[in-house]
């Protein structure tokens, strides 16, 4: 006696493939599942791919400029010390220069004097020795107070005898006034002691008597 198919249960049931549901049909142009989601991450990691490699040349351009203002600094420093080692040797050297200056300002107004002192000395020789002959001493004493007057107005020293003139008080020193009808008052009438002037200012004022009117 044959079994019927419900009672074979090997085989499956006739409505089976009915009862599964049915599948949506495939779209061969849509992409695949999950790829707009990698797209999305892969997006993101070159944008901050891009980031990182932005950061990493802001970061490398700006140690460059942070050595490039250091050394520009140091070549700076280096030529303040140059000029200031500069300015140091240049005080030294005018101080220097000032003081032997200073030092050695009459040497040859010094020189140019030792001839009157050979001459002066030659006189007072001659005067010692009574060799006084046709005025020989008071014509070598004339001698020596040319020469003497010769290296004074060499080095810019001129004296005033300024008998006649009115009297100044910036160059003459009154040391008495006179009555005097010949003579204007303030007229040097007599100088006492000459004045000298060094390139026009005055080394030694004049001692002098000044007119004054009569009474």
């Amino acid at each position: 006696m044959s079994q019927s198919k419900a009672d074979n249960p090997t085989s499956p049931p006739a409505d089976d493939a009915q009862s599964q549901p049915p599948h949506a049909p495939t779209d061969p142009a849509a992409p695949p599942a999950g790829a707009e989601a990698a797209g999305e991450n892969a997006g993101q990691d070159a944008d901050q791919n891009a980031d990182q490699n932005a950061a990493g040349a802001a970061g490398a351009d700006l140690k460059a400029e942070l050595e490039a203002a250091k050394a520009k600094a140091d070549d700076n420093w280096e030529r303040f010390l140059r000029a200031t080692a500069e300015q140091d040797n240049i005080r030294k050297r005018a101080e220097r220069d000032v003081e032997q200056a200073r030092r050695f300002a009459l040497e040859r107004f010094a020189r140019d004097l030792l001839g009157v002192a050979d001459s002066l000395e030659l006189a007072l020789k001659a005067a010692e020795e009574g060799d006084n002959t046709e005025g020989s001493l008071l014509e070598g004493l004339q001698m020596t107070r040319r020469m003497l007057l010769d290296t004074l107005t060499k080095h810019g020293i001129s004296e005033m005898a300024p008998k006649g003139e009115t009297f100044d008080p910036a160059k003459h020193e009154a040391m008495s006034a006179v009555p005097s009808a010949d003579a204007a008052p303030n007229t040097v009438l007599e100088v006492v002691q000459k004045g000298y002037l060094l390139n026009e200012r005055v080394l030694r004022p004049a001692m002098v008597v000044v007119a004054q009117a009569p009474a």
